[in-house]
């Protein structure tokens, strides 16, 4: 079975702005374009909802509390490793990135050094504008931006 993960995509409009979250840790560290990612993480679906997941992986990467739901499901996305994620949407209009606190993961680092540390999930997140952020993110998700953008064209 694919790895399954959950992601919140927040939006405000007007112009149309993604929130999105550059990938911390050393490999990720002077690169920038296809370097950022939705707030998102894996889950087990037959433990959690998808749902729940992505409210739950914005909190630990981010350190905030993501806007109440209910959220909408705008679709999976397959990435081209096989894994899926299903994002949901929400309106950040009220999401201010005041005291993000982003979770950490552990890493032999440098490679077979026997040194364990420990970086962050993500290194900083930022208000995108979606023709910004379609450079920015890495190529899996940049169709759940082309389904946003399609989703609130008139």
């Amino acid at each position: 079975m694919s790895v399954q993960s959950a992601g919140l995509l927040l939006y405000r409009a007007d112009p149309l702005e993604v929130l999105i979250a550059h990938m911390g840790g050393p490999f990720w560290r002077r690169k920038d374009v296809g370097a950022w990612s939705i707030p998102k993480g894996e889950f087990d679906p037959d433990a959690e909802a998808a749902a729940d997941a992505a409210a739950r992986e914005f909190r630990e990467e981010l350190g905030i509390e993501p806007p109440p739901g209910p959220y909408d499901e705008l679709g999976t996305f397959r990435y081209s490793s096989g894994k899926r994620v299903t994002v949901f949407l929400a309106d950040g209009r009220g999401v201010r990135l005041i005291g993000l606190r982003f979770g950490e993961f552990e890493l032999e680092w440098p490679p077979r050094s026997g040194r364990v540390q420990s970086f962050p999930e993500v290194d900083r997140a930022e208000w995108v504008p979606i023709a910004r952020a379609q450079e920015l993110v890495v190529a899996g998700q940049r169709p759940a931006l082309e389904a946003l953008a399609q989703r609130l064209t008139p």
